[in-house]
């Protein structure tokens, strides 16, 4: 008879971790094309608008798999559907990589879509089976800093790839990406047995239903601007591949420096820490639409965006959400990826590059109003 023990503190950070590793994978596949979209655009014969439709696609498929694959694989050992998925991804890149026409990179970005759902559908609420419950807001932050990690590494290290490779080059080594993070996480996660009805029957209270509200607004104001950063930096700041390269790594890197700082007051306030962080969103997206250096815009940004997957998450558990609320945010955040990168992609077509940033800015100000109004009203008991 064998005996199930509590595996010691360093092994768990380590799953924590490994986690995390597999976000950035995940993210990175999801955001690859935002780095790619010109020269993939061009290759495969489509405008940059309609070339958006590789972030659009995955990210409506993640969002109807997320609640779907929660509730479906709720009796499996959770490492079974992590490790899945991270296979799928290395599937879906290299179908991306041979990719003749739009139609079949579409086909292989359904795939990721599939991927991108149901890995965040566990992982990004994973940190209270983790570690215990006085650090679960740092874990969170670790697990969540594969998003802010991949925005640094990820979208500008594939557009430096590209540039010498070609993009094809960039896929094929996310799928091997891929590859590595499937074999960290077999060997890091410890077992995690599912619920067999504990997702079936969770509530979605009111309170959390107006989180997700307001997580989409956020998220599609955010990607329908993020999306066609590119194109907006060629077109309107007349930035070479070297400056959109450096743009977009000073965007991640300034996120991965949001994604901590102040990890205890969002915490503590995660409501709060939104409002600001939404608030300087608007106001970066307003000042790249204005004749300016984009690198400060872009700073700021990227400062703030880095730390709103973590708010919203923490914001979540703190009104009682667990599993399927978890999977409930990551499909709301899923079809905010593809509704905002839909919008801002019918706007690049149908009017600038700089109303892109106009309509970002909008959205990310409405929600900082937004956010503000439930913050008050919880805090009232109304």
């Amino acid at each position: 008879m064998t005996t199930l023990t509590v595996s010691p503190v360093r092994e768990r950070w380590l799953a924590v971790s490994s986690v995390a590793v597999g976000t950035f994978a995940v993210v990175t596949s999801e955001m690859l094309p935002v780095g790619l979209l010109t020269s993939i655009a061009a290759d495969l014969g489509v405008s940059d608008g309609t070339a958006g439709l590789m972030v659009s696609v995955p990210g409506l498929v993640a969002a109807v798999s997320a609640p779907v694959l929660a509730i479906a694989t709720r009796r499996l050992d959770r490492r079974i559907p992590l490790l899945g998925m991270m296979a799928l991804l290395v599937l879906s890149n290299l179908l991306s990589a041979i990719a003749p026409n739009l139609p079949v990179m579409l086909a292989a970005r359904l795939l990721t879509g599939v991927s991108i759902g149901g890995f965040w559908a566990f992982a990004s609420g994973l940190a209270p089976r983790l570690v215990p419950g006085q650090v679960v807001g740092r874990a969170t932050s670790v697990i969540m800093s594969g998003v802010s990690v991949a925005l640094v590494l990820g979208v500008p290290a594939s557009t430096f790839l590209a540039t010498y490779l070609g993009w094809r080059a960039a896929f094929l080594i996310v799928a091997g990406l891929a590859l590595v993070v499937f074999a960290v996480l077999s060997g890091a996660l410890p077992a995690m047995p599912g619920d067999e009805a504990g997702a079936a029957r969770e509530p979605l209270t009111g309170r959390i239903k107006v989180l997700l509200a307001i997580t989409v607004l956020v998220i599609t104001g955010h990607f329908s601007a993020y999306t066609y950063l590119r194109p907006f930096l060629e077109q309107v700041s007349h930035a070479g591949p070297a400056l959109v390269s450096t743009a977009l790594l000073l965007f991640g890197a300034a996120g991965v420096v949001g994604n901590f700082a102040g990890s205890g007051a969002t915490a503590r306030r995660p409501g709060a820490a939104l409002v600001v962080r939404a608030l300087l969103i608007g106001l970066a997206a307003a000042a790249l639409a204005l004749p300016a250096t984009p690198l400060v815009p872009l700073a700021v940004w990227g400062l703030a965006y880095g730390g709103v997957g973590v708010a919203l998450q923490l914001w979540i558990m703190q009104a009682g959400g667990r599993e399927l609320a978890t999977a409930a945010f990551v499909s709301a955040f899923n079809v905010s990826v593809s509704l905002g990168s839909f919008v801002g992609g019918r706007v690049l077509d149908g009017v600038s590059a700089s109303a892109v940033m106009w309509v970002g800015a909008v959205l990310a100000l409405l929600t900082a109003a937004f956010a503000g109004i439930a913050g008050r009203s919880r805090t009232s008991g109304s």
